[in-house]
């Protein structure tokens, strides 16, 4: 991360460090005494809720943008989608006929990092969770071509740790759910849902709902495995009761294949240019 060294003020590195050369005294071993950008504790305090937010916004917003990303493709889908050498170690039938799904994102990734690294890896740079299963297809297809991808992780009981293909300095970790959603869509030039669970359906509907809502714009939005989608949510039922209107059921499209996604992407139609919101 750059830094200003034009201030003409001392910079908060050098006195957190002289700070911690004070003599040893009942006034300085207080947790008073210490600077409040470097105790943990109070920074971990209930009242600070609201900077800790800012802080989780920020900082991956500064290192993505000195990295020079300026957009991404976003890859959803389930942790538990296993390798093609390890279907047959699934727990169900269904995710053993899954695995094919970890292919496809992998090709997926690959071959639009392909693309990214004829811009210098700053266009349509793979975004993924940062876990195993789908996440890691994808980040891992982004290394096959020699790219960079993004991984953002959250701390979970189990599942948190970054899969070894994300970009180390590109690899980010979350408190917050909300935060770590906002930055999935920031720069997103496009979409991908692949077979999840409770994560993969929240995160596909949340943004769907955003564009829907007129609060993001457009982008192609591609469901991959349309058996598996239509299985789990009837979305003629939601058109026909009304509760969504027909036109919503064209917001995203089903596709099979990497190929079949790619193409649906250089296809999508240029959305129409919403006016100016005030305050914006």
């Amino acid at each position: 991360m750059t830094h200003d060294r034009n201030s003409r003020f001392q910079d908060a590195h050098s006195d957190r460090k002289r700070a911690a050369k004070v003599p040893d005294t009942p006034q300085t071993r207080a947790p008073a005494y210490t600077l409040a950008f470097a105790d943990d504790d109070f920074l971990c305090r209930d009242d600070l809720r609201p900077v800790r937010w800012q802080l989780e916004l920020l900082k991956p917003e500064l290192l993505m943008s000195e990295a020079g990303i300026e957009s991404t493709i976003v890859l959803f889908g389930g942790a538990r989608i296993p390798t093609p050498e390890n279907k047959d170690k699934a727990r169900t039938q269904t995710l053993s006929d899954l695995s094919k799904f970890y292919t496809e994102t992998r090709t997926f990734a690959r071959l639009m990092t392909e693309r990214s690294n004829e811009t210098g890896g700053t266009q349509n740079v793979i975004v993924t969770g940062g876990g195993p299963g789908v996440m890691e297809a994808g980040n891992r297809g982004a290394l096959d071509a020699n790219g960079r991808s993004i991984g953002l992780n959250i701390v979970l009981p189990h599942e948190q740790a970054p899969n070894e293909y994300v970009t180390p300095e590109l690899c980010f970790n979350f408190h917050y759910f909300a935060i770590r959603k906002m930055h999935f869509l920031m720069r997103a030039r496009a979409i991908c849902v692949f077979p999840g669970g409770f994560g993969t359906m929240d995160e596909l509907f949340e943004a769907l709902t955003l564009i829907q809502t007129g609060r993001m714009d457009p982008v192609p939005f591609l469901l991959f495995g349309k058996d598996f989608w239509q299985k789990i949510i009837n979305w003629d039922a939601l058109s026909d009761a009304g509760t969504i209107s027909a036109d919503d059921l064209k917001l995203f499209k089903f596709v099979e294949t990497a190929d079949e996604a790619i193409a649906a992407i250089d296809a999508w139609p240029t959305p129409k240019k919403r006016d100016s919101i005030p305050g914006r």
